[in-house]
């Protein structure tokens, strides 16, 4: 358990239980605290996500035991198991780990910086912005590598207009997700203005793909996507630590010697470099960075909004919300973001129905 001893007015030292187990990792000069809890939590959340992206890895129009995928997996599987798993569907499904453990970074980044649980990149418009950034690439006919681009652009674009129109002397979390929401509401009625004004066949084509999507995901492009998620990862690893400062509020951030609104900038854009890569990649997939930053917490039981228990329960409701969209629709299959967006929308009413209970 978490305790700390100090002196009584008899002088015998006593102890203080703050009711959670944490553990010290010392290593090189670099330190951490870690709650055991948590590392548990997070831990059976990847397990859960590997067994459900192996039932995954099995499901289509030509159906694999599990036992073989695990040999198509290994080098070893028998006939075409190698070529449908290794080639065809595992794309796919690592993307959809990789790209639900992103969301849920971004969201509990958001939600640290904001000190809300409704400081979401899809609800204070990041989203919106990146697809507005994709949406003028595909309509004017460029490519893959130009959308992803022009996704990542207008993702940091919007995110840095929000940031100045809620600056005044420093950047709060409500007045953010105020002026968050206003932008993405602009920003979707921009959308929807392309939209209409394309040719129908292009048209269509950007209606679907904004859904949020992961059909037809090759290795090609999803390899630079994984390249990019990696860097992104490696880089919250010293912000985290700022992250947690920044919840003690401002001025104790201030007092241990953090710029405060520097760090929130700094944080505010790995969170809408995680959303727009996610973005580029399968479109504006919703509501898994506002749901998995508030489950992984509750399981978890942190005092915090942490990272880990974030990223493990967004590769969850991921493949799993993804596995669904293939499963429950079978012989057809619906945009992932149909199943995120209904899984999310009733889990957004439970959030605002509870946040005013509590108020």
């Amino acid at each position: 358990m978490t305790t700390v001893r100090k002196p009584s007015r008899f002088g015998i030292a006593s102890t203080v239980d703050f009711g959670r187990s944490v553990r010290v990792l010392r290593l090189r000069g670099f330190t951490t605290r870690f709650g055991v809890r948590g590392l548990v939590v997070t831990v059976v959340l990847l397990v859960a996500a590997c067994v459900v992206a192996l039932l995954a890895l099995g499901t289509g129009d030509f159906a694999i035991p599990p036992d073989r995928v695990l040999r198509a997996l290994l080098g070893d599987g028998v006939g075409g198991d190698e070529l449908v798993v290794r080639e065809w569907r595992l794309p796919r499904v690592l993307m959809a780990l990789v790209l639900g453990a992103a969301l849920g970074v971004s969201g509990a980044i958001l939600q640290s910086v904001t000190r809300n649980p409704l400081g979401s990149p899809d609800i204070v418009g990041f989203n919106s912005g990146a697809y507005t950034g994709a949406l003028l690439v595909i309509l004017s006919g460029g490519g893959y590598y130009a959308t992803a681009a022009g996704a990542v652009g207008g993702g940091l674009l919007t995110a840095l207009a929000i940031f100045l129109l809620a600056f005044q002397q420093s950047v709060k979390g409500f007045r953010l997700i105020i002026v968050g929401i206003g932008v993405g509401a602009m920003m979707a009625a921009v959308n929807t203005w392309l939209i209409l004004r394309a040719d129908l066949d292009e048209a269509m084509s950007a209606a679907a793909w904004g859904v949020g999507t992961l059909d037809g995901l090759t290795w090609d492009e999803i390899v630079p996507a994984l390249i990019v998620l990696a860097i992104l990862a490696v880089a919250v690893i010293p912000a985290a630590y700022r992250l947690q400062v920044l919840e003690l509020g401002d001025d104790a951030a201030r007092a241990l010697g953090i710029r405060v609104g520097r760090a929130r900038l700094v944080l505010t854009v790995l969170s809408v470099a995680f959303t727009a890569v996610g973005t580029a990649v399968a479109g504006p997939i919703a509501f898994v960075a506002l749901a998995a930053p508030q489950l992984g917490r509750r399981l978890a039981r942190t005092p915090t909004t942490a990272l880990l228990p974030a990223a493990a329960m967004g590769a969850l409701l991921l493949v799993a919300c993804d596995w669904i969209s293939r499963r429950l629709f079978a012989p057809t299959s619906v945009p992932v973001g149909v199943v995120t967006a209904s899984v999310g929308g009733a889990y957004l009413a439970y959030l605002l129905v509870a946040e005013a209970r509590r108020n």
